[in-house]
């Protein structure tokens, strides 16, 4: 394949690796590498990525460890066979959350990098503290508290910043750190988060927030488009908000800005041109979304471990249990997100109770047991419509949305009588565990569907509001059970489609920011630009139907009472307590 052309990287900061892509002005990947932390790291006592204190419930990682990752992979790029002066521009992804703290040499340190000596060598003593704290910590619950109830409640919280407090985002992080240590973080300079952090490598100096990434601190005031006053002079405690904005810097509204050319160290050291322009890195979950010309009204479902569901929307209707941010690249669109702890863990669950009661523990297929049953069972378990329907909750780990327990949960709902009836574990009127079989994807995907009401518009008159289309990633997408019964209760009015990039979606993402950013036009948004260089015949398949009147209306009378299920049940656990 010929690279004589301009070439764009874009970086994936993960908590487990750092990968590099590289794509040519058609978004064809050139050259890939992958530097896993576990596997390829010398030095450092972590375990998938990261060091874990179980007792303060404290998960972070060592941020020399990234620094020996990156010149890793600009090496073995460089060993592929990467002409680096072909590369017109750099942007990144970073596992969003993460914070690094600067120290008083930071600056000075990073404009003097010498090319003859690695990253990690010269930058050591660049940080007031050497760990950033990953989206796993858990230390933060007081300062949670204390952050949702600061503007007057969680719904005030979300309304201003997008998201209630969660232990991982960093203003919430910040509050503890500067309480545990206050003597270093008097000694901080400055404050990255890890996409940010990226940047400035490639700067050599320290590089502003991302628009979109800045959402996820607590601290962005997302109506005002600036920081939160109260909130900022709160996390900033005795050491005053001036020196806490100090320390975060400002943030420019243009996603595709040109922050600045590549630092010297990486012209001499890999032979990037002095011309090569350095792009703002975004969080992971933007990053994600720019992976595709991802309109408004689509939706992208991830089927992993967890579940994430990420969309493209002109609204912003903010909710305790969701997330929303400012668009990566397009003003005036937000990005809406909700994360599941419990997605393919709890269908494993299932299919393996399954395969065990079949005698079938290990088939050739381990799903096709599971999917025959969810294809052959009736949408809602309703074998006449006079039937009620069957709900449940299927939680082996604590869930965040809604806020519970590990625990199972059955119901049957009559929609015309608005009746919901909680049967016992043992109640003949559910099957185990063939009935959890379409019971579990049906309610993991209603939870998406409540969710998400409002954000999608009808696509045209005639239909009902619902996405445009839905985009499965992750390994659940290869379930053409999950595909079709996603099409019957999400809706896609074009239908649902498995996107086919792998697990390359953040940095392929980043690297397209790149190209948008030095290619565009003037006023030309991130979907026009890529969408006319976007070959859906590679990159997507469609593998189900969407839009199908007869089950999208039954679905949707079954959200009613899949949501007064998830407030009866979120009501008995309280009153335990």
């Amino acid at each position: 394949m010929s690279t004589s052309g301009p070439l764009y990287i874009g970086f994936d900061l993960s908590t487990q690796q750092l990968k590099g892509i590289v794509v040519n002005s058609d978004l064809k990947v050139v050259f890939l590498s992958i530097f896993d932390f576990d596997a390829h790291s010398k030095g450092f006592p972590i375990k998938k990525g990261v060091i874990t204190n179980e007792v303060e419930h404290e998960v972070v990682a060592p941020v020399a460890l990234w620094l020996q990752a990156l010149d890793s992979v600009l090496a073995d790029l460089k060993k592929q066979g990467l002409d680096f002066s072909l590369v017109r521009g750099i942007s990144g992804a970073g596992q969003q959350h993460g914070s690094v703290y600067w120290g008083e040499d930071a600056e000075k340190l990073l404009k003097g990098l010498d090319a003859q000596k690695g990253l990690e060598e010269q930058l050591a003593g660049a940080f007031s503290h050497p760990y950033s704290p990953n989206w796993q910590d858990a230390s933060t619950q007081k300062e949670c508290d204390e952050f949702d109830e600061k503007l007057g409640g969680v719904e005030q919280l979300a309304e201003a910043t997008g998201s209630k407090a969660h232990h991982r985002f960093t203003g919430p992080q910040i509050l503890r750190f500067q309480r545990k240590y206050p003597d270093v973080y008097k000694k901080t300079s400055r404050i990255s988060l890890v996409s940010s952090f990226l940047a400035s490598l490639f700067l050599g100096h320290i590089a502003p927030f991302d628009i979109s990434d800045v959402c996820g601190m607590n601290l962005w005031n997302i109506h005002n488009g600036a920081y939160d006053e109260e909130l900022l002079k709160f996390c900033a405690g005795p050491h005053g908000v001036d020196d806490l904005r100090r320390k975060l810097g400002d943030v420019p509204e243009d996603g595709g800005i040109d922050l600045g050319k590549v630092h010297p160290y990486f012209t001499s050291r890999y032979g990037f041109s002095p011309e090569c322009t350095i792009i703002p890195s975004t969080g992971d979950n933007p990053a994600t979304i720019l992976a595709l010309p991802l309109r408004p009204s689509d939706a992208m479902v991830s089927l992993g471990t967890s579940t994430t569901f990420l969309m493209s929307t002109p609204s912003y209707k903010p909710d305790p249990a969701t997330h929303f941010f400012n668009h990566p690249t397009t003003p005036g669109l937000y990005m809406f997100m909700l994360c599941y702890k419990n997605g393919g863990l709890a269908r494993e669950h299932i299919r393996d109770a399954i395969n065990k009661a079949q005698n079938d523990d290990h088939p050739s297929n381990p799903w096709v047991n599971f999917d025959k049953i969810a294809l052959d069972t009736p949408p809602l378990g309703q074998k006449s419509p006079s039937d009620p329907m069957k709900l449940g909750l299927f939680f082996p780990r604590p869930e965040i949305v809604p806020n519970l327990p590990p625990g199972q949960w059955r119901y049957t709902y009559n929609p015309d009588t608005n009746t919901l009836t909680r049967l016992s574990d043992n109640d003949s009127q559910w099957t185990e565990p063939t009935d959890s079989a379409r019971a579990i994807i049906e309610s993991q995907l209603l939870s998406l569907r409540l969710r998400s009401r409002g954000l999608t518009t009808p696509p045209n008159p005639s239909l009902p509001a619902q996405p445009r289309r839905v985009y499965l990633v992750g390994g659940g997408s290869k379930n053409k059970t999950i595909a079709k019964i996603a099409g019957e209760i999400l809706g896609g009015s074009e239908g649902v489609y498995k996107l086919e990039i792998g697990d390359n979606a953040c940095a392929l993402g980043a690297a397209y920011k790149a190209v948008w950013a030095l290619e565009r036009k003037q006023n030309e948004t991130f979907e026009e630009l890529i969408g006319k260089r976007w070959r859906e015949e590679e990159f997507v398949e469609r593998i189900a139907d969407g839009y199908q009147e007869e089950a999208f209306e039954k679905y949707g009378r079954a959200v009613e009472g899949f949501e007064k299920m998830e407030l009866e049940v979120l009501k008995e656990v309280e009153e335990k307590k």
